[in-house]
């Protein structure tokens, strides 16, 4: 057991307990595991990046509602991507997120949809990628940037090089 994976399960379970909901309500509206929620709750497991994503949006808040203010500061992985949260802005509009992100090459990352309104920017640095809506993903160079509604599945791909780039996610309250 990692302190990041206490730390984010703590996180997990406070946010759960809070909107009122069981182990197992989460568990369903998040499409995981019974088990899988409770091992990452007690800090037993270290969370994907697509695990997170079903959470906190099932829980109907951002991602960074898990991440934000963990120190040392918190990576996440998935099938594809490799994430890292360097900033939370929250006004009265949205809450913004900012990450610096990586795409490992020859994988694809299909993400479900975030919540109504959700928006998410990229600027690509370094590669070629793959992103957007699953149904017309954009392809993107290096300096390139591309943007899509991210309240539909979307997808993130690096076909033949490793991708660095700055993703921002925008989310509606």
């Amino acid at each position: 057991m990692t302190h990041l994976a206490a730390r984010v399960g703590a996180r997990v379970r406070e946010l759960r307990e809070g909107r009122g909901l069981s182990l197992s309500e989460l568990a369903r509206r998040a499409e995981i595991g019974k088990g899988t929620l409770s091992e990452l709750e007690g800090g037993g497991r270290n969370p994907t990046l697509e695990t997170l994503y079903s959470l906190t949006t099932a829980l109907d808040v951002p991602l960074s509602a898990v991440l934000h203010g963990l120190t040392p500061v918190a990576e996440v992985s998935g099938r594809a991507v490799d994430a890292v949260l360097t900033e939370r802005i929250k006004d009265d509009e949205a809450v913004t997120e900012t990450y610096r992100i990586q795409i490992r090459p020859g994988s694809v990352q299909e993400s479900a949809a975030h919540a109504p309104g959700t928006t998410e920017h990229i600027v690509v640095l370094t590669g070629t990628a793959r992103v957007g809506p699953r149904s017309a993903p954009q392809v993107l160079g290096p300096g390139a940037h591309g943007s899509w509604s991210a309240d539909v599945a979307h997808v993130y791909e690096a076909p033949s090089e490793r991708v660095e780039a700055l993703l921002v996610v925008r989310y509606k309250r």
